[in-house]
């Protein structure tokens, strides 16, 4: 495979650079999630119950573009594996607050350092600054995006630029893993 030149690469969209750096991110950070059922997915919902007010359980299914259904596989398995627990909410029986237990909360703090060392790797062909200027306009453009379409799954961005991701067929409630957890899939 020949290394590209910035001559090769000159026509070349936002879309195919973008593709590259989400594909190498998305591998890395499966690689570095093993600890979190269902990887970077599994990392998101627990981020989203440590750093907010006890969402409800649609509200991440929403706020994280994942179908409720699949959501509900996946907090069975946050909660078998004891990183999060899921509390009836005290205004509305009929509501699911998601918690994250002390435990996730560790397991969190060590996935955030390796998703850091991920993201640096990552943008390692770039200066701190440009890294910086990188992330934050990415946020605001992500930002925007999710404003304007809230529709917008960036996990089935991710399993289209990775070609499915790992364990294909979770999404439906697919198969289990080896050891009785689903099968990470997607982002």
């Amino acid at each position: 495979m020949t290394t590209p030149t910035p001559d090769s690469v000159a026509d070349t969209t936002l879309g195919w650079s973008l593709a590259v750096l989400l594909r190498r991110w998305h591998e890395l950070t499966e690689s570095s999630l093993t600890d979190i059922p269902h990887g970077s997915r599994g990392y998101h919902v627990l981020t989203a119950a440590v750093h907010a007010d006890p969402p409800t359980q649609a509200a991440l299914a929403e706020r994280l573009l994942i179908d409720r259904s699949v959501m509900t596989y996946l907090l069975d398995d946050l909660e078998s594996a004891g990183l999060v627990r899921r509390r009836v909410d005290p205004g509305d029986r009929r509501v699911r607050r998601v918690c994250a237990t002390e435990r996730g909360r560790e397991v969190l703090a060590g996935a955030r350092d390796r998703v850091d060392l991920v993201e640096e790797q990552v943008l390692a062909g770039m200066d701190g600054p440009s890294r910086a200027l990188f992330r934050a306009s990415a946020l605001r453009a992500a930002i925007a995006i999710q404003r304007s379409s809230p529709a917008t799954d960036p996990c089935a961005a991710v399993r289209e630029v990775t070609g499915g991701g790992t364990g294909a067929g979770t999404a439906s409630g697919g198969p289990r893993a080896p050891g009785g957890g689903r099968a990470r899939r997607g982002a």
